[in-house]
């Protein structure tokens, strides 16, 4: 079903899966203040909603986000970038990390600057073949932001980390695959159904496992061995005391799918 209305952003729930389409496609998705706004809205939307148990975020036409609009950086109002990445940039990517529903990044086409590190802040990430991913800030005389300098070591090493950030380096889709960055590649005509197809997968789970689990991989980055032992118990405690807990048992003893309801 349609959502709420936002700017150069569409928000259509369909079963349990809420997709966001970055959707200036004429200017290859780069951001705006209103799209940050809309797109910080959109995550809070899928946030409150019950129904969502699975967020896909991607773009609308050939590019999935080309980062910062530059011409709206030549206005005379536009913000410091210290603002702009305080109040907007990092506001967006901690939401996206702390949002208790996974977020699958559908990367349609190109992922650069600011939006490279969107793409890395999803969760899960499918790229069509025609997609790839570039930092692309030092083009412009500036450093990676929005998250990309914590996420891009941990996520692909950190040489090749400092090879993208440095020298510009420019991923393929088939490049990203083969280090990790994605977990998949797929025909551009085929992404839509594919990321739609591993979504449901995703949503068919227990929200509260699902909730506990992304917390718990993200607290592994950066938690010792003993620390990550012992948030897996006590996230395990939690998850053991739902009703979804005893519905997977009588469903595993009687042979037939789950039924969650995030009870």
């Amino acid at each position: 079903m349609a959502g709420p209305s936002f700017t150069d952003l569409r928000y259509d729930v369909d079963g349990r899966v809420a997709t966001i389409s970055l959707d200036r496609p004429e200017a290859l998705n780069a951001l705006t203040v209103p799209m940050k706004e809309s797109l910080l809205g959109a995550l809070r939307e899928a946030g409150r909603d019950r129904t969502v148990r699975a967020v896909i975020l991607t773009g609308a036409g050939r590019a999935f986000c080309a980062g910062q609009d530059l011409r709206e950086r030549l206005e005379p109002d536009a913000a410091p970038l210290e603002v702009e990445i305080r109040e907007r940039y990092n506001r967006i990517v901690t939401a996206m990390r702390a949002l208790p529903k996974p977020i699958l990044g559908a990367i349609n086409g190109v992922a650069a600057g600011a939006g490279a590190s969107l793409a890395l802040a999803c969760d899960v990430r499918i790229a069509a073949r025609g997609a790839s991913f570039a930092l692309a800030f030092g083009r412009v005389g500036l450093i990676p932001d929005s998250g990309a300098t914590w996420l891009l070591p941990r996520l692909v090493g950190s040489a090749l980390a400092a090879e993208m950030a440095l020298a510009g380096r420019t991923l393929s889709a088939a490049d990203a695959e083969r280090v990790g960055l994605v977990g998949r590649v797929v025909d551009d005509a085929e992404l839509p159904a594919a990321a739609r197809e591993l979504a449901d997968r995703i949503a068919a789970g227990s929200p509260t496992a699902l909730a506990l689990t992304k917390r718990a991989l993200q607290r592994a980055l950066e938690a010792t061995w003993s620390e990550s032992l012992e948030f897996e118990a006590e996230a395990q405690a939690v998850a053991g005391r739902t009703a979804d807990h005893a519905e997977g048992i009588r469903a595993f003893l009687e042979r037939r799918p789950p039924d969650f309801h995030g009870d």
